[in-house]
Formats: structure tokens, C-alpha cells, sequence
């Protein structure tokens, strides 16, 4: 293949990549291996862009400075039914609750998530391990060096995301990921936009499955 070919055909050269790599590959890599420079390929990144968007079956996805071919989400039920025969377990609204903690607090420590929501989080943060949208990303340097959680580059391919810095607005970012759960959430939720600013009624919030509350035990 000449390199004059490969620049003439370089949006269809993208898309069969993408299709065969599955995942994402870095726009770096890409520019090299196919002596393109990177404006070159910009162009045909932003032309197979604008072909796999809206309705079209297959959406173009960036994030960490990759690229990568994905299903529109709008379809997830119809290939759920057809691929799966079990849908793929949904996330609770604890398990919705702790990401959104570890996704605008991270590197956070389980006892850091429970001080601000109040339960034990063993449950959510191993179902959401599970599901590789949380990983463990080091200990911090404090007494018993409890694990620190972040994210995982699946967490923002799944939200379509670019990067932990390019993180949306809490309510747009629960609007991405309407498809893992099977539920709408209720108007009057507890989820927030802003951990900060988040605060604590005196009533003690009712608990998920496999949870329970921490109990402090405090001396007269």
C-alpha cells in the first residue's frame, strides 16, 4: 500500500483499523504507522466522525487522545436482546452514587466515599470493579495504606468522555449512562452535581442491597 494511497483513502483506511482493532488506538500511532501527519489524519478522524454519528449504527468515540468504532448507544437494548441472553446487570443507585464520588474526587479511598455517603460502599465499589468502571490505583500514604480508586479508561469510553479533566456536568454525565440501568431514576434523587456542595439531611438515606450503615460509637 503507497503512502499516496493511504492518504486518498485514509478515512476508509481508519475505519477498517478501527473495525479489526476493536479498542482504541492513539492518534499518534495511527499518523506513524500510516506516514500521515497528524493534521492529515485529524481531517479523516473528523470526516469518519461526522459519517458515524446521529443514527448511524456505529459512533466514532475519543478519549485519552485514542479513537475507537462503538455501537450507538441508543441501540444497546436491541443488541442486548440479540447478542445476550442476559442483560448485562445494571448499576443500583449506590453503585451510581459511588462512581460519580470516585469520578470527581479521585484517587479516593473507600472510607473517603463513606464520609460523604454516609453507608458502607463495600458492595457498590466491588460491583462497579466488577464491571471494570473502577480500578485500583495505588494506597495512600496515611495509617493502614487503604487502597485508592480512579477510574478506567472503559468508565470514559462508556460515558463517551475524552478525558477525567473534560468530566460534564453531573446531570449530562447521568444522561450518558442511562443505558447501564434498566430504571429511570426519580425526579427527587440524592445524586449531586457537586460533591462539595453536597449535604446531608438529618434523616439517614434508606440502604441497597448488601449494605449497611457505619456506626460510630460516640462516649456521653
Amino acid at each position: 500500500m503507497s503512502t499516496i494511497d493511504t492518504k486518498y483513502n485514509l478515512k476508509e483506511v481508519l475505519r477498517a483499523i478501527l473495525f479489526v482493532a476493536g479498542d482504541g488506538v492513539e492518534k499518534e500511532y495511527l499518523a506513524s504507522k500510516l506516514d500521515v501527519t497528524m493534521k492529515e489524519l485529524e481531517k479523516a478522524v473528523c470526516d469518519l466522525e461526522d459519517e458515524c454519528s446521529k443514527d448511524n449504527g456505529l459512533h466514532l468515540i475519543r478519549y485519552k487522545n485514542k479513537i475507537q468504532l462503538a455501537s450507538n448507544p441508543n441501540f444497546a437494548n436491541y443488541i442486548s436482546d440479540v447478542l445476550s441472553p442476559v442483560r448485562e446487570k445494571s448499576l443500583t443507585r449506590a453503585a451510581l452514587e459511588t462512581l460519580a464520588i470516585i469520578a470527581y474526587k479521585q484517587p479516593v479511598t473507600k472510607l473517603e466515599i463513606e464520609d460523604i455517603r454516609r453507608v458502607n460502599c463495600d458492595y457498590a465499589t466491588q460491583a462497579l470493579l466488577d464491571q471494570n468502571m473502577i480500578e485500583i490505583v495505588g494506597r495512600k500514604d496515611a495509617v493502614g495504606r487503604p487502597l485508592l480508586f480512579g477510574t478506567t479508561d472503559d468508565f470514559l469510553k462508556r460515558f463517551n468522555i475524552n478525558s477525567v479533566e473534560d468530566l460534564p456536568d453531573y446531570d449530562e454525565l447521568m444522561e450518558r449512562i442511562k443505558v447501564l440501568h434498566d430504571e429511570e431514576e426519580p425526579e427527587n434523587n440524592s445524586l449531586f452535581k457537586n460533591v462539595d456542595d453536597f449535604k446531608f439531611e438529618d434523616e439517614l438515606p434508606p440502604l441497597e442491597e448488601g449494605e449497611s450503615y457505619n456506626v460510630i460509637n460516640v462516649d456521653d
